[in-house]
């Protein structure tokens, strides 16, 4: 996996980045990971290993982009949401999506921000699921308004 540049980034953005690379690296059959803001903006993305994915001949991602995942985990935390407005069920903790080929995860975060994760079909959901409220208990008091700002920057400086 090819991490992003932390350079010149605070230290509460470098554990994030740490973190996300953490989660994509350390659980079995996580492709690629990231964090959408609340009005759908990615703050973080950890992109699958697109060396290896081009070596082995398969894609690894959505298109292997991780803006197409980042609006993915948009749409569909946007559609709970909705959902769970109308059928009076407050506030939406998890969503899973099972396909034939992979799975999608999207929980929130905190303040509307939400972790997305893209899996394989075989992936052991719930330890899935374990790691990402691990993330979100070590990440969610630290999204404050100033750092989700630093990590915008921070990614359109990539793209």
């Amino acid at each position: 996996m090819t991490a992003p540049s932390t350079f010149g980034l605070s230290t509460e953005a470098r554990n994030l980045h740490w973190l996300l690379s953490n989660l994509v690296e350390e659980v079995p059959g996580v492709h690629s990971v990231t964090v959408v803001s609340s009005d759908g903006l990615m703050l973080l993305s950890s992109d699958p290993g697109l060396a290896t994915a081009k070596e082995s001949g398969r894609r690894t991602g959505p298109r292997g982009s991780s803006a197409d995942l980042a609006t993915i985990v948009s749409g569909i935390g946007s559609l709970t949401i909705g959902a769970a407005k109308l059928m009076d069920g407050g506030g939406v903790k998890q969503t899973m999506v099972a396909m034939e080929e992979g799975s999608v995860f999207v929980m929130s975060v905190s303040d509307g921000s939400l972790l997305g994760v893209h899996a394989t079909a075989d992936c052991d959901m719930s330890v899935v699921a374990y790691h990402m409220a691990l993330f979100v208990g070590r990440a969610g008091h630290v999204l404050t308004p100033e750092l989700r700002s630093e990590l915008r920057k921070s990614m359109e400086s990539t793209q």
